[in-house]
């Protein structure tokens, strides 16, 4: 079996998920994908089982009831990873927003000596596309907040697209993670950095969704500004 599994939250995601589970299947790296579906009453859950039968063995779903968060999600599929012998575990949106020709890149910087590979915006090399100047500013203020207030050296700390070494994730108490948004993906990459694990960045373009409906809001924002100070006066 492949020993590389990415895990694809999704919600309403119809207009995007056939067409991501065939570009990722049509790589040329081994993967499986495993996707946790919030309860998507578009049919998500419903194509994806279609799916299935053309892609047995290497397409997953596990199904939850309603929306209960980014962060819950991706603990769901980690913790399923770890019942099984996957060695490199990838997040990936389902938007496209994260290109899967940079999966390899990825999981190339994690076969080396990175313990976690992370898609990034702000080293240099990376860029955003279809973003406002405003956008852009706030997003790498944001990184660049975190940054000065946990003091680790990550330049895009809200990224989502990732791969780590199974071992990072089986020395993480999964159910000690408090987070769910951005806030989540923070205080993953922090704990891992706490833990004297190796953070890589590697550079990627990221580009707006063009299909479907952005998941961010002001209760996700609020997490993660606040967010960041719990997690620092946690670790005195």
């Amino acid at each position: 079996m492949s020993l590389n599994l990415i895990i694809i939250p999704t919600y309403n995601e119809i207009e995007n998920i056939e067409k991501m589970i065939r570009k990722v299947f049509s790589l040329m790296e081994p993967y499986h994908i495993l996707i946790v579906d919030d309860g998507s009453p578009d049919g998500t859950a419903a194509k994806v089982k279609e799916l299935q039968k053309e892609f047995p063995q290497k397409l997953f779903i596990e199904e939850r009831k309603g929306k209960m968060g980014l962060g819950t999600a991706y603990i769901h599929g980690f913790k399923w990873a770890l019942q099984r012998p996957y060695e490199f575990i990838f997040e990936m949106d389902c938007d496209f927003s994260h290109n899967p020709d940079d999966l390899k890149r990825l999981l190339s910087a994690c076969e080396g000596n990175a313990d976690v590979a992370i898609g990034s915006r702000y080293v240099n090399g990376g860029n955003v596309s279809n973003w406002d100047m405003k956008r852009i500013l706030l997003s790498y203020l944001a990184s660049l907040y975190v940054r000065l207030i946990l003091w680790f050296n990550v330049k895009d700390t809200t990224a989502g697209f990732k791969c780590y070494k199974r071992k990072v994730l089986e020395a993480i108490d999964l159910d000690k993670i408090k987070f769910m948004g951005y806030a989540f993906q923070i205080e993953m990459k922090y704990t891992a950095y706490r833990k004297g694990f190796k953070l890589v960045e590697v550079p990627i373009t990221f580009v707006d969704r063009v299909l479907g409906t952005s998941k961010m809001s002001s209760k996700i924002f609020k997490e993660a500004f606040l967010g960041v100070i719990q997690m620092r006066f946690k670790n005195y």
